[in-house]
């Protein structure tokens, strides 16, 4: 009987020993935290609103499908529906057939609700006479119902000669198909570059680390690429020498950390437009500055995602049409910080959502939105 009670009276001594050994395990394991494990919890009450469509129709004038089939196309309008998309842009058209498989199978049956841009081939670049080449496809391509150009981000950083000669963004082998496009009144949805942290030491001062660490490929070190000065100096140029084509850059035209610099873009150029496709993030961590921004230059953005997903468009609806704070961002790799709602006037709102775009594309129908 003895035993039996001294053993009980120990027991309590035990776990309390126990314990204490859990927690400085958990303790320690909590010191060797990465960056892609550490995810806080904040504990700040605030509102919270739930935005599930957009407050106007929209157009998404930067969206990728390549090859549709037609389940996935009418997968595709059933999910816009859901959101509040009229028109989704697919940049990924191609040229020749592909372009007119792509545009029979997005418009065949939904003419009014997809647009499809045209994209060059770079195959006989080496070739003498490729721009007017290019240029002549570019209007075979807009005949066969292409409705503008995407130009993807392999110019000015990959894309190169056979002789191993950088093809820059002014290059004047390019001109005619910049010339082709203000003849035929159709825009250039142009990527240029890339953030401009991409170009810079990856470091611990560096605020995209973390997607470099995750995707080191991402990274634009000097030795390999031209510096960020350097393409958006040759793209400026190119915007200059081709007053009467209207050129939509891609993100912001990766500006969108600096829109005083991009507002001078503006000023300088008539012909710019930007879009604000993957770069909520920018916008969100400078609310004030952002409204402001939109307000003063509301005629010169357009509304577009990226990379396609139902859910993450409800994200921007939240920072363009609530005051929230404090947001959450979807991809933590964009973002260490969170953002915050700038609500805009529903007049700018619905520049931005499809006005704009109504005016910049040939063929798009205005009676499909509200005035």
């Amino acid at each position: 009987m003895m035993k039996r009670l001294f053993s009980q009276s120990l027991r309590p001594v035990w776990l309390t020993m126990l314990s204490a050994v859990l927690a400085t395990v958990t303790f320690a394991q909590t010191q060797t935290l990465t960056t892609e494990e550490y995810e806080p919890k904040s504990s700040l009450v605030t509102k919270e609103t739930k935005v599930e469509r957009a407050k106007f129709p929209f157009v998404d004038i930067h969206s990728h499908h390549n090859n549709p089939a037609p389940d996935y196309v009418d997968k595709l309008i059933r999910e816009m529906d859901s959101i509040n998309m009229r028109v989704m842009v697919n940049l990924s058209g191609g040229t020749g057939d592909r372009l007119k498989q792509t545009v029979a199978a997005m418009k065949g049956r939904y003419p009014d609700r997809f647009i499809v841009f045209a994209n060059l081939d770079f195959r006989d670049l080496d070739e003498p006479g490729y721009g007017k080449r290019a240029a002549a496809r570019l209007e075979q391509d807009v005949k066969n119902g292409a409705q503008g150009l995407k130009i993807f981000k392999n110019l000015g950083m990959d894309l190169k000669y056979k002789d191993g000669r950088r093809v820059k963004v002014d290059d004047p082998e390019l001109d005619p198909i910049w010339a082709k496009c203000g003849e035929l009144k159709i825009p250039v949805l142009i990527h240029i570059a890339e953030p401009s942290v991409f170009f810079d030491p990856i470091d611990k001062y560096n605020e995209r680390w973390l997607e470099l660490k995750q995707f080191p490929q991402r990274a634009r070190p000097p030795e390999k690429y031209p510096t960020f000065e350097t393409l958006v100096t040759e793209r400026n140029t190119m915007f200059g020498k081709h007053p009467k084509t209207n050129f939509i850059v891609a993100h912001l035209a990766y500006h969108g950390n600096d829109l005083g610099r991009l507002g001078a873009l503006f000023d300088k150029y008539p012909n710019v437009y930007v879009d604000n496709a993957a770069v909520l993030a920018e916008l969100g961590r400078q609310p004030y500055a952002s409204y402001d921004f939109h307000v003063k230059y509301q005629d010169r953005i357009v509304f577009g995602k990226d990379i396609y997903n139902v859910e993450e468009y409800k994200m921007y609806f939240r920072v363009m049409e609530t005051r929230d704070e404090y947001i959450e961002y979807y991809r933590k790799r964009h973002a260490f910080w969170r953002i915050y709602g700038f609500s805009l006037p529903d007049e700018v709102l619905k520049k931005v959502y499809y006005k704009n775009a109504v005016r910049l594309v040939p063929g798009m129908k205005a009676d499909q939105f509200p005035k």
